[in-house]
């Protein structure tokens, strides 16, 4: 049996059918068809809000886009308080549109363009520098615009922690500087005159789901922003701890219990705090604030057996959710699902789910619990979904396109994101006349 908690997206209703703020599933389907992705905006503030609410107040909480760069969401989340973590031009722009001010934006990731760091500086927004060869072209923009460019180092640190989905820190990565290449260059900022050190970024991976190792990583990436202020002579205006915190989405994973989080943390930031009271703390948070706002929602189009294994093949699949595929496990682990429009019978069945792509890796779930009555045009729904959906699925796969996103907020559904349609597909592409 699983350990996850209920505090998806839909809580059921009448007859069966789920609901979002009281909006049945079945009138969204129907109004703006499927697959469709749902986020419901009393999630999201329930994530922001209550971390924020524990949380120790000398700590910035920024959304990091890449986990659902919808302007929408953003903005909604800027609403809230939350300053942006942006890694593209068009994620700056997108926190930019959702009114998020330049000084609550810093750009990171390893390997920023020409393009990126000149708009950066520009705006006078703090760029989070990963490697010597980015550092010497931020001093050599900065030179040209007649600046001086606020970089935060990031640092890939000697020490690793366990515990994460993904590690992003302790080993051989393309993110960050290496601790010990650092400390071997303390004539770091001399040797780049129109840059200002303010400060160091460690990040140490994703799907942390431990309290305590999470108050363990923030307490030796403030050790380590301390030792390396000293021995490099960059003042400490800021530290980011990363962040990583993640969301339960398998059996036997327990999501993170907030006020005991907080109580781990709040000890190691109010003890900086005090050494550092003009520091800003910085915490990242993506999948945590909108992973559990998110749900998939398909609808079946046939069903059928193969080999004594049971196949609802649905309109959308992984070129909508490559999440759901199981990337990067050993063993194909199914994100939370069920049926969505009825309460169908009490037999349960192992169904595959799987979508319309001419490749066998397009099962969004395999072996799933759902009634054993499923049949066409029912609507099965994949929750938690609201992190690393469509954008970080290959869309444009077999040219199905992508789908349509609707944020519920305050009882009201929202299009926040319209449906590919052939003529939008086609719109970028060039066609010549071959004769």
């Amino acid at each position: 049996m699983s350990d996850l908690t209920e505090s998806g997206a839909t809580t059921p209703g009448t007859h069966g059918t789920h609901t979002v703020q009281g909006l049945p599933i079945t009138e969204l389907a129907e109004r703006f068809g499927t697959p469709l992705y749902v986020y419901d905006g009393d999630v999201i503030a329930r994530q922001y809000n209550g971390l924020r609410d524990l949380l120790h107040p000398s700590v910035e909480m920024f959304y990091s886009l890449k986990a659902n760069p919808n302007v929408s969401v953003c903005a909604l989340l800027r609403s809230l308080g939350a300053s942006a973590e942006v890694s593209s031009l068009t994620e700056l722009v997108t926190a930019q549109r959702a009114g998020v001010p330049a000084e609550r934006i810093m750009f990171l990731g390893p390997g920023k363009s020409r393009d990126e760091i000149t708009a950066c500086l520009k705006q006078d927004i703090t760029v989070i520098c990963e490697s010597f060869g980015e550092l010497a072209m931020i001093d050599e923009v900065a030179a040209g615009l007649g600046g001086v460019a606020r970089v935060v180092l990031r640092v890939n640190p000697s020490f690793a922690v366990k515990g994460g989905g993904l590690t992003m820190g302790g080993k051989p990565r393309q993110f960050g500087i290496d601790e010990e290449a650092l400390t071997a260059a303390p004539d770091l900022a001399a040797r780049h005159p129109s840059v200002q050190l303010v400060g160091f970024q460690a990040y140490m991976g994703t799907r942390f789901l431990d309290e305590d190792v999470i108050a363990e990583n923030s307490a030796r990436i403030l050790e380590l922003a301390e030792n390396l202020s000293e021995r490099l002579s960059v003042p400490l205006e800021v530290v980011d701890v990363g962040g990583g915190l993640g969301v339960a989405y398998f059996p036997k994973e327990r999501d993170l219990d907030v006020p005991v989080l907080a109580q781990r943390l709040n000890p190691v930031f109010e003890s900086f705090a005090a050494r550092h009271p003009e520091t800003r703390l910085v915490m990242e948070l993506g999948r945590f604030l909108v992973g559990h706002s998110g749900l998939y929602a398909v609808e079946v189009r046939y069903v059928k057996e193969s080999m004594g294994e049971r196949f609802a093949v649905a309109d959308g699949g992984t070129n909508h959710h490559m999440a759901a595929v199981g990337i990067g496990s050993f063993v194909k682990r199914n994100f939370p699902m069920r049926l969505l429009n009825r309460a169908g019978a009490e037999e349960r069945a192992a169904w595959n789910v799987t979508g319309p792509l001419c490749t066998p890796n397009d099962t969004i779930g395999k072996a799933v619990e759902l009634p054993a009555d499923l049949r066409p045009g029912d609507l099965v729904g994949v929750e938690r979904s609201g992190a690393y959906g469509p954008t970080a699925s290959p869309v444009h796969f077999l040219s199905h396109g992508y789908p349509a996103e609707v944020l519920v907020h305050n009882g009201e559904a929202r299009l926040i994101h319209t449906r590919d349609d052939a003529e939008s597909m086609l719109a970028p592409q060039i066609l010549h006349d071959f004769g």
